[in-house]
């Protein structure tokens, strides 16, 4: 009778219900893996006899057949180790096969019979869940992570010889396996007492600059900042984590799925409880930055997903990289097309980007006298792409501090802390307001729901007719002033937009308008 063992696999971030059927042939003794197993699932035979033999059983002396079922899943990795040898035990008698049914498996086998961690837990416990299966086996370490996951038991265990004892055949020598439950308000509540190495209440002066990133934050929206060597563009940036807003437990659940995939999450705090701020250098690859590869993964942009994605010296990443920004940008996912698949990640990120403003770096600067020529600068400065540019909401100038506003050690600037609570107010408007819809901040306020929330009276309209004729505003730089308008409202506590608020935004796009002209 073919033994069959329920397992899983991860495609993207989806979750693939994987059987595996065991059956022993009288002929020469080997075992065959079929099912379409690349090189890691082939090399499990080698694993898996050898934890049997060190588990204290005996492999079998025949020609064991194992199937992966379905077939036309290609099947990748570690994770089945675990299933095959429970199959190949339940085959000869030793593990109970009316126990392990509506039971996955999942883990890598050490020559030990100890039990490995694996990658893509969370997304594959989901998704069992939602297909009815009612409890997990996973390795100890994967447990906590597992047990995010409601309404399914999470069993853990260390070595094969405990899946055995738990699930064996003779009732006496049972030995139960722990269950683990975890407290996933703890992990999320662990936000609010996180250090940060940066604090608003360290930068000096700057205003301007601060109240810029303060409106990002509370809408979501994209941001560029430009200004000579040494006016603060960096520590600005890495000061930003610091007033997101922390994260709900959907999107926690999402970003701890995505950091799972990517094998980037830590066993001790299973939960991402807090907004990724990814710091890429300009080296980085156009693979790195969207994902992709042979065997397709998460790349910086996803990662990156419901946080910050930051790019210092902007203009210094191959055009090419930049461009591919353009899409996630405007839709919050990306498509990695493969000539077998296509795997869609989300990808809905704040971009904060930092530059000089020509090639030396003192254009403009009150203090050194700019050296380049029109050309340079303007060479210099084409790299970003007007259709990339209309992306980013907000656009602004980092001037050098003044000789009064280094030493002035007075006038202390505003912390992290009270600047977040504005921007967690803001969002809780938005929420409220978007309860309705599949979208959490304005910047992702589509052009029919701009129509229904952007609503304007005949002074708002008047001064946007303006800016139009001026500026030369296109379709998109038009919708993303309204949006970033109503981000200004929201901050301020106003239920409409007011001629305040769109004049205020105007004067957040003075820098880029005429940068590729």
């Amino acid at each position: 009778m073919v033994a069959q063992v329920i397992t899983s696999t991860v495609i993207g971030l989806e979750a693939y219900k994987i059987t595996v059927e065991v059956d022993f042939v009288q002929s020469i003794p080997a075992v065959i893996i079929v099912g379409l197993p690349d090189a890691a699932v082939s090399e499990a035979k080698e694993r898996v006899r050898s934890a049997i033999k060190n588990s204290g059983f005996s492999f079998p002396n025949q020609k064991v057949v194992i199937n992966l079922a379905p077939a036309d899943i290609r099947k990748e990795g570690s994770i089945y180790d675990l299933p095959i040898a429970v199959g190949i035990l339940a085959r000869d008698g030793i593990v109970d096969e009316n126990l392990i049914k509506n039971t996955a498996f999942l883990g890598e086998l050490s020559l030990d019979g100890s039990l490995r961690t694996i990658n893509g837990i969370l997304p594959i416990v989901s998704g069992l869940k939602d297909l009815k299966i009612e409890q997990v086996v996973v390795p100890r370490e994967n447990a906590k992570e597992a047990a995010l996951v409601p309404d399914i038991k999470v069993l853990c265990a260390d070595t094969l010889a405990d899946v055995v004892s738990h699930f064996c055949a003779i009732p006496e020598n049972r030995k139960e396996l722990e269950t683990c439950e975890v407290d996933i308000e703890e992990y999320l509540n662990e936000y609010t007492t996180t250090h940060y190495e940066f604090d608003f209440k360290d930068i000096k002066g700057q205003i301007k600059a601060k109240k810029a990133l303060e409106i990002a934050a509370a809408g979501g929206h994209n941001i560029l900042m430009t200004g000579p060597p040494g006016s603060g563009k960096t520590l600005l940036s890495k000061s930003f984590a610091s007033i997101l807003p922390p994260l709900e437990l959907d999107e926690a659940i999402e970003l701890t799925k995505i950091y799972s995939v990517s094998g980037l999450l830590h066993h001790d705090n299973p939960l991402i409880n807090k907004r990724p701020f990814r710091a890429v250098h300009h080296t980085a690859s156009a693979v790195g930055i969207i994902g992709g590869g042979s065997h397709p993964k998460p790349g910086e942009i996803t990662l990156a997903h419901r946080g910050v994605l930051f790019l210092d010296e902007i203009v210094e990443f191959p055009r090419p990289v930049l461009e591919v920004l353009r899409q996630p940008l405007e839709d919050g996912e990306v498509v990695i097309s493969r000539a077998q698949t296509s795997i869609k990640y989300p990808a809905d990120f704040i971009l904060l980007g930092a530059m000089n403003p020509c090639p030396c770096g003192y254009l403009g600067d009150s203090q050194k006298q700019c050296t380049c020529s029109e050309f340079q600068i303007q060479r210099y400065r084409s790299r970003l792409s007007g259709p990339l540019l209309d992306r980013i909401d907000i656009q602004i100038e980092v001037p050098r501090l003044t000789t009064e506003e280094l030493l002035n050690t007075k006038v202390k600037s505003e912390s992290s802390a009270q600047i977040r609570e504005r921007v967690v107010k803001a969002r809780k408007i938005q929420s409220q307001r978007y309860k309705d819809y599949p979208i959490f901040t304005n910047s992702q306020l589509t052009a029919e729901l701009i129509k229904k929330f952007c609503k304007l009276d005949e002074n708002c309209e008047t001064l946007l007719k303006t800016a139009i004729s001026r500026f030369n505003l296109s379709g998109r730089s038009y919708d993303r002033i309204l949006k970033l308008s109503r981000t200004i409202a929201d901050l301020d506590g106003c239920e409409n937009i007011e001629s305040t608020h769109i004049a205020q935004a105007l004067q957040y796009r003075n820098f880029i308008e005429n940068t590729t002209a």
